[in-house]
């Protein structure tokens, strides 16, 4: 039947930011569901406001066959840059847990958003992690959380698993430092004056670049 293909939709929220952690969604959904879906208005988060984003993110687990969600925190992002695994190898490595959970003996079209600009060689590094490909047909492209609604979908639930995440953090530390990315002014203000009352927290990914830049300055200002 038309309706029993399945289709398996991998993205990721929270790959830049200096402040918590990133987030990888699976989504698997039969085309029916994906049409249902689509006409309640999901597509890629960042197309869909706040308010309606928890709405659908709630639909969307109702209706999956399955989903799956990883967390990688900070400490864990700042261990693999430092045992030299790049930001890119450790996506490939986490997407292709999340397709090893949710693959099934059925045929199966995964749609994977590429978080590297070199689509061919990342796919090959991402088949290298998964473990059952006779079954799969697996796409990798740019902008598939736009172009494939279970895609759009995982984009959706780990958006919203990322926000619960900040939301957390905020709650921890009390104080709002916006959405954690370091073109955020609040972000960069928390940064100065919470660094060091938070360092030990395990909130901030020390292996940025922005967090470096904190130090230096800091150190800077104490030689003055």
């Amino acid at each position: 039947m038309e309706h029993s293909k399945l289709h398996l939709g991998v993205d990721d929220s929270g790959r830049g930011p200096v402040i918590g952690p990133m987030i990888l969604a699976g989504c698997l959904l039969n085309e029916k569901d994906e049409a249902e879906l689509k006409k309640l208005g999901v597509k890629d988060s960042k197309q869909v406001p706040a308010h309606k984003r928890k709405i659908l993110a709630e639909e969307i687990r109702k209706k999956a066959i399955a989903w799956e969600i990883v967390v990688i925190y900070p400490q864990e992002i700042d261990a693999r840059t430092t045992n030299g695994i790049n930001l890119n190898k450790l996506e490939a490595i986490k997407m292709a847990e999340i397709i090893n959970k949710l693959n099934s003996h059925k045929q199966i079209k995964v749609f994977v958003d590429c978080p590297s600009p070199n689509i061919i060689a990342w796919r090959n590094l991402l088949l290298r992690y998964i473990d059952k490909k006779d079954n799969l047909d697996i796409h990798c492209e740019h902008k598939a959380d736009v172009n494939h609604v279970s895609c759009s979908a995982a984009s959706i639930l780990a958006k919203e698993k990322r926000e619960e995440e900040v939301e957390k953090i905020k709650e921890f530390v009390g104080e709002d430092f916006g959405s954690g990315y370091s073109h955020d002014e609040t972000t960069i203000k928390f940064i100065k004056e919470y660094y060091s009352k938070h360092k030990s927290d395990g909130i901030f990914r020390e292996s940025w670049g922005t967090i470096a830049n904190h130090k230096k300055e800091k150190e800077q200002k104490k030689l003055v």
